[in-house]
């Protein structure tokens, strides 16, 4: 099979976890397990301007590639769920003012559509060059609902600095999130053959 290949017919048992055969408890167990570890990946933060760069968003990216779209979308649904009544945002709040207030909020509320468009795009291209792409159409939805967002709570003046401050200054970043995830799952559909 070509490296820039997007699918592979073979089947890793890890791939149960995204199966609709998967049975609930493992169904619960992936959810609330990414939705764990996007609240721990949201305590390393590194604040460069207003919105701070993260680890959470491995777990949002993970969680479409190894639970599929619908669990996905359910994990970091659960994760904005557990931000409503605990301090699990990459900032100091919780709660919905914080949700529907904070200048990063618009990064916040795509998670849910963030896992699930890597999950369903992920379906049909499972290798590492599909789980790249996967990723990057995730991270396109990420940062324009987040960047739109951030233009609009800031107050910046332009779009260029929105841009500038919500998107370009994680790019690097985000690229080396997306490759280590990518990298994750294929290396565990070669380990569950």
């Amino acid at each position: 099979m070509s490296a820039l290949a997007l699918h592979s017919p073979r089947t890793a048992s890890v791939d149960l976890l995204r199966s609709d055969n998967a049975s609930l408890l493992l169904q619960v167990a992936g959810v609330v397990g990414f939705a764990l570890l996007a609240v721990l990946g949201a305590q390393v933060r590194i604040y460069l301007w207003e919105v701070p760069i993260t680890l959470q968003t491995l777990a949002v990216y993970g969680s479409g590639l190894f639970l599929g779209w619908r669990n996905g979308l359910f994990a970091m649904a659960l994760y904005l769920v557990i931000g409503m009544f605990s301090p699990v945002f990459a900032g100091d709040g919780y709660g919905p003012a914080y949700l529907f207030g904070a200048v990063s909020a618009g990064y916040l509320l795509a998670y849910p559509l963030v896992g699930a468009v890597v999950g369903a795009a992920s379906k049909r291209w499972n290798t590492f060059a599909g789980s790249v792409l996967s990723l990057l159409l995730g991270s396109a939805v990420l940062f324009t609902i987040g960047v739109i967002w951030l233009h609009y709570a800031a107050g910046h003046t332009t779009w260029a600095e929105s841009i500038s401050k919500g998107w370009l200054g994680f790019v690097l970043w985000d690229l080396a999130k997306i490759l280590l995830v990518g990298a994750a799952y294929t290396g565990a559909r070669r380990l569950t053959d």
